[in-house]
């Protein structure tokens, strides 16, 4: 498959010609080509949105919410096309891109569609003296930029607010897993998006993601992606005055109390440690559990995450596909190493699978579990982004506290306890954007998301991120 950018509501070439290299992660075999972007195709991008922004900001927003369900009601109608694509593309089973990449990916759409419809501005009367109200108006251009764990579904989680506040986008999928960017992009000629309202640029990081970040007339970026690439879009556009939306890494704890409800708990921590083979930011990749039942917690989870099975992503039996790629993979396999050097006991996992026929050069790894690594370990510190989770005991509630916000992230926290009081002390006091108490990953798209320290700046989400992609502008009329 040849993918092409989406540009003007065309697909075309890069300007310059050049390809790069797509690879099926479960077969490490090459399936097709996507543009090798580079500034001039950004600027292109950028000439055709700033003629499309005064029609689409001045647009009613009942229209734009039109199209948004439009986009919503055309992914689903190919359904199955982006359930493929995705999974083809990133590696993971293709039951997990069916049953929440690609409803997700629907749902965003269909969410900011409505949510546009609410977004209500605030007005502030001094009485006998004047009214104050305030505008939220679009931005003008905007740079979306999103990752490879979750493709679509993160790509439309940006795409989505940007576009029904009234702003024009220059979006960039990863260079990893372009497929169903480009799809959606076939989705929005077929709906009729107004040309120049959404472009879809392909490429790497330091060609066309540089040039967005970069470019003058872009006034906004939103990113997720890692914590030194967000370091550097931060130092490239903060002098310039951009508004910044940064959803950075994490390295979140999974704190496990004796009074939880234990098998509830059990089932949801084998899906929150490995679900899309561990490479999701909000996944639990650290389990810290209460000395009195940590070592029944250590076999039983060491057998039920021995038991998972990786295999083709295609088969409706797998729990764990490919890992999106070799290189990826290997930074995996090589942090298991460093937990090793480092004194850890490996519990289950920690080497690589292979598998026979179609997948057999596929880039899969085992379940990994990890014990006997003290909180300072660097498998305990940096994040690994795979299929691999540490374990480690703890006492107090002062010595989980210190545990838990002893590194540099704060993006997510899972807290398992029936004592409400001391779930919600504890909560407070996390240093983490988001916290579950008994649950994982159940989320409300009203609700603001994002990070601390250095998970990153900004909500997405909700309101926040309507917000986010307008200017407020205080009017005050004398009486």
């Amino acid at each position: 498959m040849k993918i092409k950018n989406y540009i003007n509501g065309e697909l075309l070439d890069p300007i310059e010609g050049n390809q790069i290299d797509n690879i099926e992660p479960a077969t490490g075999k090459v399936f097709g080509t996507i543009p090798d972007s580079q500034s001039t195709d950004v600027q292109k991008a950028v000439d055709t949105a700033q003629a499309a922004f005064p029609s689409w900001s001045s647009l009613d927003h009942n229209k734009r919410a039109q199209y948004m369900f439009a986009i919503a009601d055309g992914i689903r109608a190919r359904f199955e096309d982006f359930v493929a694509a995705e999974s083809q593309d990133n590696g993971k089973p293709i039951s997990l891109a069916r049953a929440v990449d690609i409803p997700r990916a629907i749902s965003n759409f269909e969410h900011f569609g409505h949510a546009i419809t609410q977004f209500s501005s605030e007005s502030h009367s001094m009485p006998g003296v004047a009214i104050n109200y305030t505008l939220r108006q679009p931005i003008g251009i905007v740079g979306c930029i999103s990752p490879w764990n979750l493709p679509l579904y993160l790509f439309s989680w940006k795409i989505a607010p940007a576009l029904a506040a009234g702003n024009c986008v220059i979006a960039k999928p990863s260079e990893v897993t372009p497929l169903t960017g480009y799809l959606l992009s076939k989705v929005c000629k077929d709906v009729g998006l107004p040309p120049g309202v959404l472009n879809i640029l392909h490429g790497t990081g330091p060609s066309v993601g540089d040039a967005i970040v970069s470019h003058p007339k872009i006034k906004a970026i939103s990113f997720t992606g890692g914590t030194t690439t967000g370091k550097i879009i931060a130092a490239k556009a903060a002098p310039m005055f951009k508004k910044l939306s940064l959803e950075l890494g994490g390295k979140n704890p999974n704190i496990i109390f004796a009074d939880c409800d234990y098998d509830e708990m059990l089932k949801t921590t084998v899906r929150s440690s490995f679900a899309n083979q561990g490479q999701i930011c909000l996944c639990g990749s650290r389990i810290i559990v209460e000395d009195k039942i940590y070592e029944k917690f250590v076999a039983d989870f060491t057998d039920k995450v021995s038991k998972m099975k990786v295999g083709d992503p295609n088969d409706a039996n797998t729990k764990l596909g490919a890992l999106v790629s070799k290189p990826h993979m290997e930074k995996v396999l090589s942090y298991i190493e460093v937990a090793k050097e480092e004194g850890g006991k490996i519990e289950t996992g920690g080497h690589q699978v292979n598998l026979e026929g179609r997948c057999s050069d596929g880039y899969f790894v085992r379940p990994t579990v990890i014990t006997g690594l003290s909180p300072n370990a660097q498998c305990n510190q940096e994040e690994i982004f795979g299929p691999v989770v540490t374990i480690t005991p703890f006492s107090t509630v002062e010595e989980v506290l210190s545990i838990a916000n002893g590194v540099v992230y704060g993006l997510s926290c899972t807290i398992w306890t029936n004592n409400i009081k001391k779930a919600h002390n504890l909560a407070s006091q996390i240093e983490a954007g988001v916290v579950w108490i008994n649950c994982w990953l159940l989320r409300d798209l009203r609700t603001p998301f994002g990070g601390m320290k250095a998970s990153g700046v900004g909500r997405e989400g909700g309101l926040e991120v309507l917000r986010f992609f307008t200017e407020a502008k205080n009017v005050c009329v004398k009486l």
